[in-house]
C-alpha cells in the first residue's frame, strides 16, 4: 500500500492530489469540508481497508492547490472533479463527502449517475434548505481563522464541533494544525460562495446510487435531523448514527472506517 502525492493541471488550475493505491479496481474519492486540506482525513484513510484505493484532493484555493481563477458553484466544481478523475484514468468511482464536501458529493452523484457507483455522506446536509445550526455556530464558520490560529481552534472546538471536543477541545489543535495546510482567504471565500443558494432537496429522490449516511448525535454544525431527512429522501440509503460530533470521521476513525469499508465491499 503506497500513497503518492502529485500536482495535476485541471482546466487551467494547479491541483494537489493524493492517491493511495489499492487492489480493488474502483477508487473512493474523498471530498473534504470547507477550508480543510486533504491531510485532515489521513487518520480515516489510515484506518480504512487497505485494499480500497483512495483519491483525495485540495479544492482550488485550499491546502496546497493553486487559487481558483474565478468563482464557482457546486455544479461547476462537480464538472471540474469529473475532469480530474478522467486525467487520473478512472472511469467510475465511489464518493465520500464530509460537511461542505458532502454537498459536492451529492452534486457529483446527481451529475454522474453512471460514473458514481456508491455514495457516502458524512456530517452533511442539503444546503440552503436544511435545518440550520445556531447562528452563534454559523458565525464561526464565516472565516478560516480556526485553521490559522491553533489557540482559537481550541477555544471554539466544543461549541463548533461537539462530540469528543466538548470534553477534549485540545484535540482541535493537532487535528487542524499538525498536518493540515492552510489555503488562501480567496479560496475560502469562493467555497462559501459555492454553497450560496444551492440545495440538493429537489434531486435527492432521483439519486439511484446505494448511499450510506453517517451522522453524529452531537453535531452543532449539521444537526442530526438533516441526516434523517436525507435518509427519507434518498431511495436506496442507509443511516448510521454514531455517538460523536462533526469531526467523528476523524476522531472515531477506528469505529467508522470499518463501517465504510463494509459498505464499499
Amino acid at each position: 500500500m503506497t500513497t503518492r502525492l502529485r500536482r495535476l493541471p485541471v482546466l487551467g488550475h494547479d491541483i494537489r492530489v493524493s492517491v493511495r493505491s489499492g487492489t480493488n479496481g474502483r477508487p473512493l474519492l474523498l471530498c473534504n469540508g470547507i477550508g480543510a486540506s486533504l491531510d485532515l482525513l489521513e487518520p480515516f484513510v489510515d484506518a480504512l481497508d487497505p485494499s480500497i484505493e483512495v483519491v483525495s484532493f485540495d479544492v482550488p484555493g485550499v491546502g496546497a492547490s493553486g487559487d481558483p481563477k474565478f468563482p464557482y458553484n457546486f455544479a461547476m466544481l462537480a464538472y471540474f472533479v469529473g475532469k480530474m478523475m478522467d486525467q487520473l484514468g478512472y472511469e467510475d468511482f465511489d464518493v465520500l463527502g464530509i460537511s461542505w464536501g458532502g454537498g459536492l458529493a451529492q452534486q457529483l452523484a446527481f451529475q454522474n449517475p453512471c460514473r458514481v457507483k456508491r455514495l457516502i455522506l458524512v456530517s452533511t446536509g442539503t444546503g440552503m434548505l436544511m435545518v440550520p445550526a445556531h447562528p452563534r455556530v454559523l458565525s464561526k464558520m464565516v472565516t478560516p481563522r480556526r485553521y490559522r490560529d491553533p489557540e482559537y481552534a481550541k477555544a471554539i472546538a466544543a461549541e463548533l464541533y461537539g462530540g469528543q471536543m466538548r470534553d477534549h477541545p485540545e484535540l482541535a489543535k493537532p487535528l487542524l494544525h499538525n498536518h493540515s495546510r492552510v489555503g488562501s482567504r480567496r479560496g475560502y471565500l469562493f467555497q462559501l460562495m459555492a454553497g450560496a443558494g444551492w440545495t440538493s432537496l429537489p434531486f435527492l429522490p432521483f439519486l439511484r446510487q446505494k448511499t450510506l449516511i453517517l451522522a453524529g448525535t452531537d453535531d452543532p454544525i449539521i444537526p442530526l435531523v438533516n441526516a434523517r431527512i436525507m435518509h427519507r429522501l434518498i431511495p436506496n440509503s442507509a443511516l448510521h448514527v454514531y455517538d460523536d460530533g462533526h469531526l467523528g470521521l476523524v476522531t472515531k476513525a477506528d469505529e467508522l472506517a470499518p463501517v465504510v469499508s463494509r459498505f464499499l465491499r
